[in-house]
């Protein structure tokens, strides 16, 4: 379902096909104020406005050297009249102007060439310096976003509106601002100047002008309800092939390649033929412009022609004014596609916007400065999700020690690895206080806080870079040295260095070249290398075998010292040497304490410690 929010009604058009383009029309055509999103944009214009004015400055210096020709072309033709009718002028005489005149005009032309280069080099270069900056804001207000924004939204959306929509944008500042300014100048100069020389002529001449007008403003406006369905068909195609990319392993397995290449058809189609009806209404432009650049013509031709057999106006005049309307053809067609141009920025500055007016929902409160310890403290804490409405913990209450050791344990959807959400503060607790070092969390800086904590979370994600920078992503400024020591403790050392290339091996997209649990480890490395005041550890050891895991656990044990750690775990053995553990059932706290006290309550903790063991005296 697609939703256009309106002042007056909310409009509902069901399958984003918008197969009833004119309800959109109407809708669009009698709400939507034109330009109104491009305001945003504003100021980039301040920022580069002394680029923007001497292109400016440069475009009319180009326009006004590039109309002497008209003037000189009819000066020569008068010339020619006068010698051939009158002998007004002598042959040689003659000759003298005309090199004269063509030294002039190629003069001109050269003059105004290089003054439109220099025109093009501020403007379209003010256009891509925009187009890195407002990618930069788009990409910084990504990273302030929480979780909840990109639970709603699909990747290929959002990578869609920072390339394809960024590209249709930077086209309103490049191509549509200079041939704007370009064809201003222009008929400013070119209109006076006719005015000047024959007011009644260049009366009918200009006729067409007000038809013209009116077609640009009927075909520009359906140009913007397309190019807004063709955007959003494009972030869908994006979306569907992002996402089919990231799991064709399991499309593979599934032996389902027939299924997903016809449902690609099918989007492809839908894309295309919004692609045309677009380009329909885009393809009327030029062939108008040409028709009624013609009827100027042909008015300039049969007026002026009767004018000058009546002796009202000379010859050169009238060449000059064909001259003339043909130099505003290039710019007249350019009307169109400046409009279209202008269009398609407004559509993809509006799906730009939606996203820059997304207020992150987790915000730093305070900007003080607070050394952060270790100690964490729980106090009635009640969660719930805002976009399933899942109360995912509900009062839990408890006390970690500075450079204590706690496990959380229990079943699939007790809330476990929430806990640790709220300790990185992905989320906000909707009742009940989160404190760390007795002062509640959201008095911490944002940065502040997560720069204190090492997190390895459930599904390990891995760059597509070597080994070490992956490692590296936990401490920028690691030595070789460090890294290796990181891996030692995390137990993948041995592994990376049967790789030919060792710490240098280059990973594919999300480590796929490696197994689950050597991408386990490698997160973990990661984490340590940060050398955090918290360690969180989402259930991180489940990919690896028991003795990995002991082997992990004893390292952990020794580098961990004073540093708070909580581990996230279903195993029995990943917690019996915790100094705490926790165990949750529904997004409560139901047992904790140590292995010991736990096991003497005859509670859930001893039943799974039991049913594990026996588990592993099977096997």
């Amino acid at each position: 379902m697609f939703l256009i929010r309106s002042q007056k009604y909310d409009y509902f058009i069901y399958k984003i096909g918008f197969n009833n383009l004119d309800a959109l029309l109407y809708i669009y055509g009698t709400e939507k104020q034109f330009m109104q999103e491009l305001k945003h944009l504003n100021k980039y214009l301040k920022k580069y406005k002394s680029k923007l004015l001497i292109g400016v400055f440069f475009t009319i210096i180009a326009r006004v050297f590039a109309l002497f020709v008209p003037d000189l072309v009819g000066d020569s033709i008068t010339a020619v009249e006068q010698h051939i009718t009158s002998d007004y002028l002598e042959l040689n005489e003659v000759k003298r102007k005309l090199i004269i005149n063509i030294a002039f005009i190629i003069g001109a032309a050269i003059v105004a060439g290089g003054f439109t280069f220099m025109m093009r080099q501020m403007i379209i270069n003010v256009s891509r310096f925009i187009e890195f900056d407002l990618k930069n804001e788009i990409y910084q207000h990504y990273q302030k976003l929480t979780l909840n924004f990109y639970k709603s939204n699909r990747t290929g959306d959002l990578m869609n509106r920072i390339s394809e929509d960024v590209g249709k944008v930077r086209m309103y500042f490049g191509p549509a601002l200079m041939y704007s300014i370009n064809t201003i100048s222009l008929f400013v100069i070119v209109i006076s100047i006719m005015v000047s020389k024959a007011p009644s002529l260049t009366l009918y001449t200009i006729i067409p002008l007000p038809i013209l007008s009116f077609i640009i403003y009927k075909l520009s406006r359906m140009i913007n309800i397309r190019s807004t369905i063709v955007q959003e068909y494009l972030s869908k195609l994006s979306s569907f092939t992002q996402e089919i990319f990231s799991g064709i392993s399991v499309i593979k397995a599934y032996a389902i390649e027939s299924k997903i290449n016809s449902e690609m058809v099918v989007l492809a189609n839908q894309s295309k033929e919004k692609n045309m009806d677009l380009v329909k209404v885009q393809s009327w432009f030029f062939p108008m412009m040409i028709l009624l650049i013609g009827i100027s013509n042909i008015i300039v031709i049969f007026i002026g022609g009767n004018q000058y057999i009546h002796g009202d106006i000379e010859l050169g005049v009238l060449a000059e004014f064909i001259l003339y309307v043909n130099m505003l053809t290039w710019p007249v067609a350019t009307v169109g596609w400046v409009t279209s141009i202008v269009q398609q920025a407004e559509a993809s500055q509006k799906r730009i916007n939606e996203f820059l007016k997304a207020i992150p929902e987790i915000k730093t409160i305070s900007n003080e400065k607070r050394e952060i310890i270790g100690a964490i403290q729980f106090k009635d804490v009640h969660l719930t999700y805002e976009d399933t409405q899942i109360k995912a913990l509900q009062g839990i209450s408890f006390k970690i020690a500075q450079g204590s050791t706690v496990a959380i344990m229990g079943n699939t959807g007790a809330g476990k690895s929430t806990v640790l959400d709220l300790i990185g503060r992905l989320y906000d607790t909707s009742k009940g206080v989160l404190s760390i070092d007795n002062v509640p969390i959201t008095k911490f800086a944002l940065n502040d806080l997560r720069e204190a904590i090492g997190y390895v979370p459930q599904n390990s994600f891995l760059f597509s870079d070597t080994i070490a920078n992956n490692i590296r992503f936990g401490n920028e400024n690691a030595t070789d040295q460090e890294i290796i020591e990181a891996a030692k403790i995390s137990g993948v050392h041995d592994n990376i260095v049967e790789f030919n290339n060792q710490y240098q091996t280059m990973l594919g997209e999300r480590g796929v070249m490696l197994s689950g649990g050597q991408k386990q480890r490698i997160s973990i490395a990661r984490a340590l290398l940060k050398k955090p005041k918290i360690l969180l550890l989402d259930d991180s050891l489940s990919a690896v075998d028991t003795e990995t895991e002991e082997l992990i656990l004893s390292n952990l044990k020794k580098y961990s010292e004073g540093i708070t750690t909580i581990i996230v775990c279903h195993r029995v053995s990943s917690a019996k040497n915790a100094d705490i553990i926790i165990m949750m059932e529904q997004g409560s706290v139901v047992e904790q304490g140590t292995h010991e006290e736990l096991f003497k309550l005859n509670g859930i903790y001893k039943k799974l410690y039991e049913k594990q063991l026996s588990e592993k005296e099977l096997i």
